[in-house]
């Protein structure tokens, strides 16, 4: 028993004095902190750093929204309501603490300790402050430090309502409006010393996440949250329950903006911002307050005519919807993007974010995979009437548009041309279904994609954005073609944070096959390929004042046009939100209208350029369309066609048979006939 005592009296005097050593040593490190921080003296309140984003030209983008509107407005000017509301929710102790609150700071330490992550916050008002003038918003323990030192300097030389007028003139409330006076003109058009205890309180929600918590991006967050600072105002004894229940129940009116507050591009501004939060693993809003400069690739030419194009060709129906995106297709390089009409009456991004069938559009990337396994742009097939016995026992019996049919056997470049459906399901049943959604992966696009016959025909549901880099990447020949909007960021001092690299992504893209099937596509626009019925180009062909390729798509639902020069690609679609049925023929032919509208325009100062194939293992020979052999005098329709030494055909449309040395003594005649050369470049 006194061995006992004796062990348990020298523990206990060792851990005193391990407690006492500790606690002598904290002492001499806060002290430290504390003679440090006046060393360094008052930290400046004047430094509210805005995120400036720039266009592709590398001009401000001016009229961005996190650069709106910024207004500095004194404690007393605010509403005694709003800075209740604020204390209650964000740090009720604010006027009783020395820039921490010790109690919530060892809640969240716990709380990281068993998640091993920094998931759980206990910034003070004072910390907030002190990160939004000062520091980024990482989440790492480097930051913690740094904003821990600010704070201890912004409580040292500065009176507690100087911080609390500080931080609530430059918090963001979402929409480019830092500070509360912004925010309440914003959103009410009042001044802030006249908000209601309603509005008061639902302001004092948004800084929390300004995109999660905006009344006007997500009212049913933002109530529920106004309703929790409400509740903890009553906790405090701020209010009574009558204001409480009175506040809740309020009708909330707020401001209409003008059309003369447009921003530029705002569909793209938004992406442009989600990729940000992204590349920088941060939140939208702390992306848009952190200082940060943002290079994007945005072309304001492209965006304005892409924007005066849909309000032209889409005025005459209210309610159809459209999306288009406009790309460099060499690096991936977004110019232009409208995900709708009209972005203030819906904030939604149909380019980015609605999965919609994609029709005929689907088709390119199967005659890839078909050219990859054996077919040529002359493999011959029947288009008639064809029932196909599926796997499982059932029978599928698709139909070409209007029930057209040649009845006779067509080519594959003339069937990309006029959009058959049979040739296409043939090839996919031929290949099998397996190998098309494996080619479309490769190609990046892997949404909805089914394992079945019918995916020929586009039965997939793919977002505008991902078919546009899809066919970006078939025109470049290159899996490194990678969508982006933003092509640089820098920090305040220029520090390099993030600049888009080229790399390459998934199976490597065979430069020659996909030259081959861009270049039948060129052909929806080529009147030689007429069949059966007119090429899908045909009724925008007239409109177009150089060569284009491109594809479309048309489902019950849908209406789909991505085409594209040497230089750009570009996509649309228009629908209707709630998938209803376009009976109108009109209705089919607005994304046709706008992306030859808006090409054009994109074209008109850019030097001519041509389809060159990637090396020299791909010939240009001039074909009849009807047989799939050589043209002669006397078939007088041809065709180019780029296509392997191997597979060119042997013989004439009238069946005369051409030897190989016949074709390289024509190929060298071609050759040095320089107007003939023009001829070819020029087509092709």
């Amino acid at each position: 028993m006194l061995l006992f005592i004796r062990l348990t009296w020298k523990w206990v005097r060792r851990s005193f004095k391990t407690a006492f050593a500790l606690s002598v040593i904290g002492a001499i490190g806060v002290l430290a902190v504390l003679i440090y921080a006046i060393m360094l003296g008052p930290p400046s309140l004047n430094n509210m750093p805005d995120t400036v984003f720039y266009k592709a030209d590398g001009k401000v983008m001016e009229d961005a929204r996190a650069r709106e509107n910024r207004e500095w407005i004194s404690l007393e000017e605010m509403n005694e309501e709003l800075v209740d509301a604020t204390l209650a929710i964000e740090d009720h102790r604010f006027y009783n603490h020395f820039g921490f609150d010790l109690k919530r700071i060892a809640s969240a330490v716990l709380t990281d300790i068993k998640s091993m992550s920094m998931v759980e916050g206990a910034s003070t008002i004072t910390q907030q402050y002190a990160r939004n003038l000062y520091l980024t918003h990482e989440k790492t323990w480097t930051r913690k430090v740094k904003e821990a030192m600010y704070a201890v300097r912004l409580e040292l030389f500065y009176e507690k309502d100087e911080i609390l007028e500080g931080y609530l003139n430059t918090i963001y409330y979402g929409h480019g409006a830092y500070g509360i006076e912004s925010a309440s003109r914003y959103y009410f058009n009042k001044s802030a010393k006249n908000l209601t205890l309603a509005e008061a309180t639902m302001l004092a929600g948004i800084p929390k996440g300004p995109t999660y918590y905006s009344p006007l991006a997500n009212k049913e967050n933002a109530e529920t949250r106004q309703e929790r600072i409400l509740t903890r105002m009553g906790d405090l004894e701020y209010i009574t329950s009558d204001e409480k229940q009175e506040a809740v129940t309020a009708s909330l009116n707020y401001y209409a903006h003008t059309e003369d507050e447009k921003s530029i591009a705002p569909y793209f501004q938004e992406e442009v911002m989600r990729e940000a939060a992204r590349l920088l693993d941060l939140k939208q809003e702390e992306v848009e307050s952190g200082g940060f400069h943002i290079y994007t690739t945005l072309v304001e030419d492209h965006q304005e005519l892409l924007e005066k194009s849909v309000a032209e060709e889409m005025k005459q129906n209210d309610e159809i919807q459209t999306a288009a995106v406009v790309m460099d297709n060499s690096t991936g390089a977004v110019t232009a993007m409208v995900g709708g009409r009209d972005y203030k009456e819906g904030t939604y991004n149909r380019a980015t974010h609605s999965k919609r069938m994609v029709g005929s559009t689907i088709k390119p990337f199967l005659y890839y995979e078909a050219l990859e396994n054996g077919y040529t742009p002359l493999t011959m097939q029947e288009s008639k009437p064809t029932t196909f016995k599926l796997d499982n026992g059932d029978v599928y019996s698709p139909s070409n548009f209007n029930n057209y049919y040649a009845d006779d056997e067509i080519t594959m470049a003339q069937a990309l041309a006029l959009s058959d459906n049979i040739y296409a399901v043939k090839t996919n049943v031929d290949l099998g279904p397996d190998k098309l959604v494996k080619t479309l992966q490769d190609f990046g696009l892997k949404g909805d994609v089914p394992e079945v016959p019918s995916l020929a025909l586009g039965t997939a549901s793919i977002p505008l954005y991902d078919m546009v880099a899809g066919y970006a990447k078939l025109v470049n020949g290159s899996s490194s073609v990678q969508k982006h909007t933003i092509s640089k960021i820098t920090d305040q001092q220029d520090n390099v944070l993030y600049e888009y690299e080229a790399k390459k992504k998934g199976k490597k893209i065979d430069k020659d096959t996909a030259f081959s099937v861009t270049h039948m596509m060129t052909g929806m626009f080529d009147p030689s390929l007429n069949g059966y019925m007119s090429v899908t180009g045909a009724t925008i062909a007239d409109q177009l004042t150089r060569t284009y390729g491109g594809k479309s798509g048309t489902t019950d639902t849908d209406s789909w046009m991505i085409g594209f020069s040497p230089d750009y690609v570009m996509g649309v679609w228009s629908g209707y939100d709630d998938n209803r049925e376009m009976t109108k023929t009109r209705d089919h032919q607005y994304s046709k209208e706008i992306w030859a509208k808006s090409i054009e325009g994109i074209h008109k100062d850019l030097p001519a350029a041509t389809f060159t194939p990637p090396s020299k293992k791909l010939k240009g020979v001039y074909i009849n369309p009807e047989s799939g052999k050589l043209s002669s005098p006397a078939c007088p329709e041809e065709r180019l066609v780029y296509l392997k030494e191997k597979d060119i055909p042997k013989e004439t449309c009238e069946g005369k048979e051409i030897e190989d040395s016949d074709i390289r003594e024509i190929e060298k005649e071609l050759q040095n006939d320089p107007w003939y050369k023009n001829v070819i470049d020029w087509l092709s």
